[in-house]
């Protein structure tokens, strides 16, 4: 069960909600997203129904969600949005229903050089966020890394330099709060989909959340993975399907192009795609991003780089030179076909231009 607050609810109308359900032996998990705040409640559902919750001050409905995922579940934002999907907004660029976000820049952060081109690449193509990666985990132990903190100021550097804002990955939940303090967008990667404490850290960040769908996970495990982050308080999440594991090695991974439809259908959360992991190969990433497009995905995040011969991760998938203009002339047309429009940049007030 979910009540949901309306629009104009204040603080003290959902403390008093949380006190309630409190007070009757139950749990309150009030989690705020751009457009509503919605409070999980976890207990006797026939005792919350006898304390009149829908005649509680700043409450809009009160819902019986039948999924397992209780906050992220599609079903709870009937009340007054007739199943709409949620917008996130990150660093002021939207990501949801109605637009198609563009992401790209380098896979992992190497030098400033790199990372600044990388980004200004990115950015000639339509790109409005920018991803790279100062921590990488590596299937070897034994392949770069990443440059850690060091890597986060390269990318704030950049950031204050384009005025993208930064999307990038955290893989431990110590590393939360250090990766918070520069990211504008934390990014949960495949490897990390089911690691719950880092999950419930990345909810309590304050910051948008990207999460990747592991790449053995159900579409339900997937949703459950974000119920894990909106239980901490965090209903900006927004999901991304990034190839999952097949028989098929003709290509990295097996892009679920249908998990997209059906990611949407059953959440309300965004649903991204990562046409670069998937395919794993720089002819592939064109094909894929259309496929991505057409299909209604949100967004796409693309690696990128100046010098894919020489990059230290991934540079077989990276885009480059005519790849991009090609990139660019997709992302500025595909996207009206199915009634979508490219996210531009907002200005440095966070205002969309």
């Amino acid at each position: 069960m979910v009540v949901v607050m309306a629009p104009e609810a204040t603080e003290a109308d959902v403390q008093g909600v949380v006190a309630l359900v409190e007070a009757a032996g139950g749990d309150a998990f009030v989690s705020r997203g751009v457009e509503r705040t919605i409070i999980g409640l976890v207990g006797d559902v026939q005792q919350f129904g006898t304390l009149n919750l829908r005649g509680q001050r700043g409450v809009a409905d009160v819902v019986r969600i039948s999924a397992p995922y209780k906050l992220v579940s599609r079903e709870n934002r009937s009340a007054g949005h007739h199943g709409e999907r949620s917008i996130v907004r990150v660093g002021g660029v939207p990501i949801g229903p109605g637009t198609m976000t563009l992401i790209a820049g380098p896979c992992a952060v190497e030098t400033p050089e790199q990372t600044l081109a990388a980004a200004q690449m990115a950015q000639a193509a339509g790109a409005t966020l920018l991803r790279g990666g100062a921590f990488k985990p590596r299937t070897s132990p034994y392949a770069f890394q990443g440059l850690g903190e060091a890597g986060l100021r390269i990318l704030a550097d950049v950031r204050e330099e384009t005025g993208m804002p930064i999307v990038t990955e955290v893989v431990d939940a110590a590393d939360v709060d250090l990766v918070a303090s520069y990211a504008d967008m934390l990014q949960i990667g495949t490897r990390n989909a089911q690691n719950f404490a880092l999950l419930q850290a990345a909810g309590e960040s304050g910051k948008p959340v990207m999460l990747k769908r592991g790449m053995n996970g159900t579409i339900e495990e997937w949703l459950m993975a974000a119920e894990y982050v909106a239980q901490r308080g965090n209903l900006d999440i927004v999901l991304c399907e990034r190839g999952i594991r097949t028989f098929e090695k003709a290509t990295r991974n097996t892009l679920d192009i249908s998990a997209v439809p059906v990611a949407q259908r059953l959440g309300h959360l965004p649903v991204i795609v990562d046409p670069s992991h998937s395919g794993g190969s720089r002819d592939l990433v064109l094909p894929l991003t259309r496929a991505a497009i057409a299909v209604g995905a949100d967004g796409v995040i693309i690696d990128v780089h100046p010098h894919p011969e020489t990059a230290l991760c991934d540079g077989p998938q990276a885009l480059v030179n005519g790849d991009l203009r090609e990139l660019a002339k997709l992302v500025r047309t595909l996207p009206q076909v199915v009634g979508r429009t490219l996210t531009t940049a907002p200005d440095r007030d966070g205002v969309p231009a």
